[in-house]
């Protein structure tokens, strides 16, 4: 089967589970999830490409940089090769906007003639408490704060809108030179002036009218800021990007796409119609989910996320992952588990090695995993072997669309992954409090379960009257409470408490969990 046909037989489904103050969105490709992202309704952290005005506090000569209140909790950051060869325009245009100005007059009457130096300092441009436009192009990480850029773009499904610029480039994906013709002249006569654009790939063959729309549509986005940071020169968010699910149906939606589904009314309803402005004719896709069952149990994907986030993965024929994540890398250790004796050693190895990259380049997609990614497969001795793998994960890679550098593997068989990180990578935490400690490491003494236990029989009988017990028990403790005449522990409190104890052993239960009920009830 060719590439190109395999493409087309490949499942995509989009599911999408709003529930209270956050919406999940899993990708799954041929019923796997690949791509799992979350978005709170409530707080703001999700902030990539949000546009704000802001406040420059500090500048760093040393570094050539500049720290910039946004009104996050830590001060964003923005080095002067971030500005952008346009910043003096951007500059005037904030210093020249009042409320009582003309704001479309002062933008196309300003001219872009002066570009900012390639070397320069910071201190020559900027100054503290001076107000600039910035866009998050890297959310906050760890210890550090956004990383930002003064070179604002908006983008859309078919073209990136660039204020201030006045060149159209073109998606290099579009192979006609014809096309790019068309395109190009088309997008140059229905631009305003001191407007600019990326001509993205999903253009390819669309017609005037939709161009025309989403420029019109990006423009009004980007103007209806400007009143904002007019009326008030102070610390404020502009405006935000797609909110995650149309940002990712942006990116991604094709004709491959099988399905959306949708948990929320109100979402179903915006993605609907986002697509039949972008792709009318997927607007069926779109399907509204009203099962009692939740969505994420449904198609399975609550159990990918609980098998997929752990810190050990496994694989095919008994291989598995162990991930690991530092400060500055991503570490990734393959391990071999049971080999497969039917076949000889160092082509079992490459074997193990190809569907272990092919779980690495779903769970770098998943867990989003950016920097450094460092990749210890099992050494094989083929330098055709080694060759063989290289070209493999390049291949897996493709369909990521962030950014990335996939680099041969070295003589002790480590491969380097380097990924552009624009955001944290994504945590699941995937345990479960323990039933018997409670999540606090410790459990009762064995020297004194025997007390311990006696202690809740004597408060349900003396303080609640209930004398028919059922004592649900593992098998071990079972027999430590019954054994002997003399130290048969279920026989003395028979006696002592005038009640019934009807023992009854489970394994699913630990060594010294145990469990009262009274006519079928668990008492607390």
């Amino acid at each position: 089967m060719s590439d190109s046909e395999q493409q087309k037989t490949q499942s995509k489904e989009l599911i999408v589970d709003a529930t209270g103050s956050k919406v999940s969105i899993a990708l799954l490709q041929n019923g796997k999830l690949v791509e799992l992202q979350e978005e709170s309704t409530e707080s703001h952290v999700d902030s990539l490409n949000d546009v704000f005005l802001g406040k420059v506090k500090k500048l760093l000569p040393a570094l050539n940089a500049a720290f910039v209140d946004i009104g996050q909790e830590k001060e964003a950051f923005i080095h002067y090769l971030d500005l952008g060869i346009n910043f003096y325009c951007f500059d005037e245009f904030v210093r020249r906007s009042n409320p009582n100005s003309n704001l479309k007059g002062v933008f196309s009457h300003i001219k872009c003639e002066k570009p900012l130096p390639k070397e320069g300092k910071i201190s020559d441009v900027l100054q503290v408490g001076q107000f600039v436009l910035v866009q998050i192009v890297k959310e906050p990480i760890s210890t550090k704060g956004s990383r930002l850029s003064a070179e604002i773009s908006l983008a859309g499904r078919n073209i990136v809108l660039l204020p201030f610029s006045s060149k159209v480039s073109i998606s290099s994906k579009i192979e006609s030179k014809e096309e790019k013709k068309r395109l190009q002249a088309l997008v140059e006569n229905i631009l305003p002036k001191n407007y600019g654009a990326i001509i993205r790939t999903a253009a390819e063959g669309k017609n005037a009218a939709v161009l025309d729309a989403e420029l019109t549509s990006l423009i009004s986005k980007w103007e209806s800021s400007w009143k904002k940071f007019a009326k008030s020169k102070s610390v404020q968010k502009l405006f935000s990007d797609y909110d995650k699910t149309t940002a990712m149906l942006r990116d991604l939606l094709n004709d491959s796409f099988d399905a959306i589904y949708v948990n929320s009314q109100d979402i179903y309803n915006e993605v609907r119609s986002y697509i039949a402005t972008i792709m009318p004719e997927q607007e069926k896709i779109v399907k509204l989910y009203k099962e009692k069952t939740p969505i994420f149990d449904y198609f399975e994907v609550t159990r990918q996320i609980k098998s997929s986030f752990g810190k050990v993965v496994p694989i095919k024929q008994g291989a598995y992952l162990v991930i690991e994540h530092t400060e500055a890398m991503h570490v990734i250790d393959v391990n071999s588990g049971t080999r497969n004796k039917g076949k000889e050693q160092e082509q079992n190895i490459y074997d193990i090695n190809c569907y272990a990259a092919e779980e690495i380049a779903r769970q770098i997609r998943l867990r989003d995993l950016g920097g450094i990614v460092m990749v210890d497969f099992i050494d094989m001795h083929s330098a055709e072997n080694k060759n063989g793998l290289f070209k493999y994960m390049k291949t897996l890679m493709e369909d990521d669309r962030t950014k990335h550098t996939v680099l041969p593997l070295t003589k002790f068989g480590l491969m380097q992954i380097t990924r552009q990180r624009v955001r944290p990578a994504t945590e699941i935490n995937t345990s479960e409090i323990c039933p018997v400690c409670q999540g606090t490491g410790k459990v009762t003494s064995s020297i004194v379960i025997d007390e311990t236990i006696e202690r809740r029989l004597s408060s349900y009988v003396l303080d609640s009257g209930i004398r028919d017990f059922t004592l649900k028990v593992n098998p071990i403790l079972g027999a430590y409470l019954q054994k002997g005449i003399f130290r048969n522990y279920i026989s003395v409190w028979k006696k002592k408490y005038n009640c019934k104890i009807k023992v009854v052993t489970t394994t699913d239960f630990s060594v010294l969990q145990f469990e009262f009920s009274s006519n079928s009830q668990v008492l607390q």
